[in-house]
């Protein structure tokens, strides 16, 4: 696995180079290209360089066991257990390092809630569910803007969808897309019934011009009148767009924004990321090998968690993670069920490779 490694030292110190390269300094999209790879490069670089470091200490103390003087013998003995739990850390650290990696990590998302099953208690929880990825973006000081919104007269919402953007916000979310199940006694509820509904949550990676290019001839424009919420100037005029891809049958709304050509934009960015997304799943459908070791497949008909209130118990059933802090996580505390989600994914990627 490290036989690569020295290659990789090479290739940063290459690159190194090139950034102090008037040339590419005048080429501002190269400049940027070679920035971020140099940041990918320098942790495997910085742990690989302490890891030879360690294997030197080793080699040096074991070439000590054979000194002929005692006190150096077991000054060696008494180092060697520190050093050698040491380098098994970092050669841990290293197969963490140079597992493959998701060109989309480094992305902002799209993120898509929609209630589904339980009528107005699934819109109320997909407002929670919103409210709880807005705390988290908070936590970890990201943007939230909010593309379009469907919402209900008790405060839920039938679909809400918003663009967070931060730093490597897709790494971090790409695990949420699927059915969310929530069991909780609604207000309504006059007999203390416990009732059982679901949303559907799609994390779509935020796509650029070069990741995806949609011809216009294959849109279809269509300008409407807001309706709701939104006052006078929202529902005189044709701001709300819709917009087509006619190939691939997607269908994006906006109405939330009261310029007409902001609106045609947001659409715009929504419609290509969920044409990329649909172009991820069906590469992952031909090259998966077992589709239930894809975490991240972004499968909407999949239940992956359950919210259960009366108990204040949260149960993420594809790790088999159960962890009762429900108040916590509805406030945003969800780093526990996320980590261990990427640990599962990780290791699930390092049996592949040694298999």
């Amino acid at each position: 696995m490290f036989a690569n490694l020295e290659d990789v030292v090479d290739r940063f110190r290459e690159v190194e180079g090139l950034l102090s390269d008037p040339a590419v300094i005048s080429d501002q999209k190269r400049y940027r290209e070679l920035a971020k790879e140099h940041a990918d490069l320098t942790e495997v670089v910085m742990v690989y360089s302490k890891y030879k470091q360690i294997c030197n200490e080793i080699e040096g103390n074991r070439e000590l066991l054979q000194d002929n003087d005692p006190e150096m013998k077991e000054l060696a003995k008494g180092e060697l257990p520190g050093l050698e739990e040491h380098q098994a850390e970092l050669e841990e650290q290293l197969r963490l390092l140079l597992l493959p990696q998701d060109p989309n990590d480094e992305k902002n998302i799209i993120l898509e809630i929609r209630a589904g099953t339980g009528g107005d208690e699934a819109a109320l929880f997909s407002a929670d569910l919103f409210r709880m990825y807005t705390r988290y973006a908070d936590r970890n000081r990201w943007k939230v803007e909010m593309l379009s919104a469907s919402e209900t007269d008790g405060g839920g919402f039938k679909e809400v969808v918003a663009l967070i953007s931060g730093e490597r916000v897709y790494s971090r979310l790409k695990f949420e897309s699927g059915t969310h199940r929530v069991q909780r006694v609604p207000d309504t509820e006059t007999q203390g019934r416990i009732h059982t509904s679901a949303c559907t949550v799609a994390v779509l990676p935020e796509v650029e011009d070069v990741d995806i290019e949609i011809n216009p001839a294959d849109l279809r424009v269509d300008l409407y009148r807001a309706s709701g919420a939104g006052g006078q100037h929202v529902n005189k005029t044709e701001s709300a767009v819709r917009l087509t891809h006619i190939p691939t049958g997607v269908v994006v709304s906006c109405q939330d924004g009261k310029s007409q050509h902001k609106n045609k934009a947001q659409a715009l960015k929504v419609l290509k990321s969920r044409i990329y997304d649909q172009m991820l799943a069906d590469q992952q459908a031909e090259t998966a090998a077992d589709r239930k070791n894809q975490i991240g497949s972004g499968d909407r008909s999949e239940r992956i968690r359950t919210y259960n209130y009366p108990q204040g118990r949260c149960t993420d059933h594809r790790i088999g993670l159960t962890l009762y802090k429900l108040d916590a996580i509805m406030q945003g505390d969800v780093d526990e069920i996320i980590e261990a989600l990427i640990t599962d994914q990780q290791t699930a990627q390092m049996s592949q490779q040694e298999g």
